[in-house]
């Protein structure tokens, strides 16, 4: 199931997949993309004009109604007055009208429940003491069509901080949260607390904070110096984490394999190698990702061989800390990523699949979760220290955060557990169900791919100059 829409539909999907497993007992793949509280940081080296053509842009082409459209403004409280400033005035400029007319900058909202839905939202901010701006061209020919649209007015809020914005507005209304320079650790901190992940941006030309935030930032599509929409297949391939979606990215490279039931181990390996004929990867990352997993090789080629070649095995074709140039146009440098999931659920009643899938988890750089029982508590305690780092015990599993689950046993207990992970709330994660003895893992699923563009060719002098003193 390919599905674009709401988080909560997404949700509602995957409750009435869960209990469906295909005639080889595997779960039913569902591919979510879905919304997002999508922001954008600006500090006070930004270039004001450039800024604002963005914001325009970001927040209000389709009427806001691109699921990547820039709904929160995170703007240096140095500079918010000024570009705010300007940003009033060109919104003032814009034409709302009919859109089969090429002088018309916004059009309506998708029907009339949606422009309900999101009046009420400005009237409610209104009554809680918001600053609320709106603003237009005024043409007698617009007003006529704006009786008997669904159009909403390009919109401005003012929040006191980002947690006052808790669900997505779909539609041309652009929050905006003023911030002070030494607070911007924590200001990543909020948005990455909202729990959605699918689109932001920055606007600066300091190169240190463009590597703070795309370093902490935990979404699924950065763009620095430029605008937030309109990705193109190929060169920024699209999609969210958390509550904005499961992956894979739609036109990135592991989007088809997600549709096959099966295909050879080495298949996705060999799109990466064709691809790296071209433009080799940056593995920069992966020598510290693999620092555990050397070590649970190296433990298991003292007695336990057929472990030791699955660990060698696992390490060839596991892909996650590499970062890929792709093709763009002229002054835009477009990169994917590969990064491991935060921690994966392992769940199996013999140590042999507990192994293959820690050797798994190891490979790709992530923290494995097991149960707190008799049986993993004893294999970790076998373990070199450095591996049993990588693991967490836990007597209520369901109770602790995990966003991915490998699961070798019997179809009618994948069933269930199917069933409990979807009933869960927040993000969907997906579930791998194999018979006891399969070492087949999809190690990219437990990978997350971000997507970065940069927009090179943006002006507005030397910046390093703004960093002295």
């Amino acid at each position: 199931v390919m599905f674009t829409g709401s988080t909560a539909v997404a949700t509602l999907l995957q409750r009435n997949l869960a209990g469906r497993l295909d005639p080889q007992g595997r779960p039913t793949p569902l591919i979510a993309e879905t919304g997002g509280l999508n922001a954008m940081i600006v500090d006070s080296s930004a270039l004001t004009e450039q800024v604002v053509v963005d914001i325009l842009a970001s927040a209000f082409d389709s009427a806001g109604q691109r699921c990547s459209a820039l709904r929160l403004l995170c703007i240096q409280e140095d500079v918010a007055d000024h570009t705010l400033k300007m940003l009033r005035g060109a919104m003032a400029e814009c034409r709302m009208g009919n859109p089969e007319r090429l002088s018309t900058d916004i059009g309506p909202v998708i029907d009339a429940e949606a422009k309900a839905n999101i009046e009420r939202h400005i009237q409610a901010m209104r009554n809680k003491g918001n600053a609320v701006y709106q603003a237009v061209q005024e043409h007698p020919q617009d007003r006529a069509e704006w009786q008997s649209g669904t159009f909403i007015k390009p919109t401005l809020i003012e929040l006191d901080q980002v947690s006052d914005l808790d669900k997505e507005i779909f539609g041309p209304v652009l929050h905006v949260v003023r911030f002070a320079r030494n607070a911007l650790p924590q200001l990543i901190d909020q948005i990455n607390a909202g729990g959605y992940g699918l689109t932001l941006g920055v606007h600066t030309r300091i190169d240190e904070t463009i590597a703070q935030v795309t370093a902490s930032a935990k979404v699924g599509n950065l763009y620095v110096n430029r605008n937030m929409v309109g990705a193109v297949v190929g060169v920024q391939p699209f999609g969210g984490e958390g509550l904005s979606g499961t992956g894979p990215k739609a036109g990135g490279p592991l989007y088809l394999y997600r549709l096959l039931s099966s295909r050879p181990e080495t298949a996705l390996s060999a799109t990466f190698d064709r691809q790296d004929a071209e433009r080799p990867a940056d593995g920069t990352l992966r020598e510290a990702l693999l620092e555990q997993h050397k070590a649970l090789t190296a433990w298991a080629q003292q007695d336990k061989p057929e472990l030791a070649a699955i660990c060698q095995r696992y390490a060839t074709l596991a892909q996650a800390g590499t970062v890929r140039l792709l093709t763009g146009p002229t002054g835009e440098r477009n990169t994917f990523s590969l990064l491991p999931r935060e921690r994966v659920l392992c769940l199996a009643d013999n140590e042999q699949d507990a192994l293959v899938q820690l050797a798994a988890v190891t490979s790709v750089g992530s923290q494995a979760l097991w149960p707190d029982d008799e049986l993993h508590r004893k294999l970790r305690q076998a373990l070199p220290q450095a591996v049993q780092g990588r693991i967490a015990l836990a007597k209520d599993l369901f109770a602790t955060h995990f966003d991915a689950v490998i699961y070798h046993g019997d179809a009618d207990q994948l069933r269930t557990l199917c069933e409990q992970i979807a009933a869960r709330d927040g993000a969907i994660v997906s579930v791998q169900g194999f018979a006891r003895g399969d070492t087949q893992l999809l190690l990219e699923r437990l990978l997350i791919e971000r997507s970065l563009s940069v927009n090179t060719a943006a002006a507005g002098g030397n910046a390093s100059l703004m960093t002295i003193g």
